[in-house]
């Protein structure tokens, strides 16, 4: 390798890959297993072989910080996050290289977030655990709601606070662009959409022909140990925020590879 090579981070030689899941709930999300804690969840990722995971609860990151703390000593990099539901009832994964970011994000999503109390005979639980799993408390505001921001707001600050956002599940029949809206927005500032793992590559393009123009990637919103993910591959040189977007967009070869049914 010559000196120009060594300075240039787009050098293909110098990319790694990165097996990911960028979608998993924690007990915090009321909908998930109370097997959702830190050391499982990293676990099941190791089981999986995944170096690269993103926690995301619904409306919050209080365990975000948990599962990264967990982590340190493995070889599974952590993304803090959350999955936020927008005004329009759209979820988008919001993910932030650090906890502190994703705290600053919290922050502003609780002010948009009507406070309702959670009732846990409906919803479920939602606990806040420390790194080993430990109950420290139990969130009482009911994460389970749109928060009072669009679509393109949310894009916009997240973008602003270093992270990103992408359209989660987008060919589910609920709680999605497709569904809600019945099309990807042309002026949506995303480098990339989430489909569910039973998205068909060969019907699901006959049925969204838009979906032809993006990036997908598959992830498992795994609300259970079982459900989450290993057919997404990002080649990059690290796992951050800005390499994911410059693999969703193929740039410096860089690029993302995933792992389809079989047809």
């Amino acid at each position: 390798m010559n000196k120009d090579q060594e300075k240039d981070p787009l050098t293909p030689d110098r990319l790694k890959l990165f097996k990911a899941d960028l979608h998993i709930h924690t007990v915090l999300s009321g909908c998930a297993e109370i097997e959702m804690i830190p050391s499982l969840i990293l676990w099941q990722a190791e089981k999986k072989g995944l170096n690269l995971i993103a926690i995301t609860d619904h409306n919050a990151c209080h365990n975000a910080e948990a599962v990264v703390e967990a982590a340190v000593g493995t070889n599974i990099h952590v993304l803090p996050g959350m999955e936020l539901q927008s005004k329009e009832e759209v979820h988008l994964l919001c993910l932030f290289d650090t906890v502190e970011s994703c705290k600053e994000w919290q922050e502003k999503v609780f002010q948009k977030l009507p406070y309702l109390t959670n009732k846990e005979d409906l919803f479920g639980p939602q606990y806040v655990v420390n790194a080993a799993g430990e109950w420290l408390w139990t969130e009482e505001r009911l994460l389970a709601q749109a928060a009072d921001m669009t679509l393109e707001e949310i894009v916009d600050q997240v973008t602003s606070l270093g992270g990103m956002a992408i359209p989660a599940h987008v060919d589910r029949p609920s709680y999605s662009l497709l569904s809600n809206l019945g099309l990807i927005p042309p002026t949506l500032a995303v480098a990339a959409l989430e489909v569910t793992p039973y998205f068909d590559p060969r019907k699901g393009f006959l049925e969204w022909p838009q979906l032809e123009e993006w990036c997908l990637i598959v992830n498992g919103d795994a609300h259970r140990l079982n459900e989450i993910q290993d057919r997404t591959l990002l080649k990059m040189s690290h796992p951050e925020i800005k390499e994911m977007i410059l693999a969703f967009q193929g740039q410096g070869g860089r690029q993302v590879v995933v792992e389809w049914p079989e047809q």
